[in-house]
């Protein structure tokens, strides 16, 4: 609790109870960042360009375009961080389906990330065929269609 009242300056909001005997925090969180998927971007839309088209709909904390590894261009989608709830959902409704940049772009909520495997958190192991030799788990009887 000593930790919370630490932090307290910046991200809890004391509130007052009515019980005189306790007391208490209750987490209050201020300006909830709301991120929106941008997909069908032209590929020359820059951060900064996304940024001023949706800046027009409210507070615009990030813009991000994900870029290819290998070839360093864009692959054609986004993000786009907003300040408040509302002002997402207002660019949500104002830009799906309009052009921005020649191309018809398409916007919602951004979910969140997939981990893969279990216990490693990473991808999933390719394992390839199975090498000569290598019994795979067989049936003694014959596959039949019918």
């Amino acid at each position: 609790m000593a930790a919370l009242a630490r932090i307290g300056g910046r991200y809890l909001k004391p509130v007052g109870v009515t019980k005189a005997s306790s007391s208490c925090f209750l987490t209050q969180r201020r300006g909830v960042a709301t991120k929106l998927f941008v997909g069908g971007l032209s590929f020359y839309t820059t951060e900064q360009g996304l940024s001023e088209a949706f800046s027009q709909c409210g507070q615009v904390v990030e813009a991000q375009i994900v870029m290819d590894r290998v070839s360093d261009r864009s692959k054609g989608f986004g993000f786009v961080t907003f300040a408040s709830d509302d002002d997402a959902r207002k660019a949500l409704m104002e830009f799906n389906g309009q052009q921005l940049n020649g191309r018809v772009i398409f916007v919602d909520y951004a979910k969140a990330k997939q981990t893969f495997g279990g216990g490693g958190g990473g991808l999933p192991i390719a394992r390839g065929p199975p090498r000569p030799g290598e019994a795979a788990a067989t049936t003694s009887e014959p596959f039949n269609i019918e």
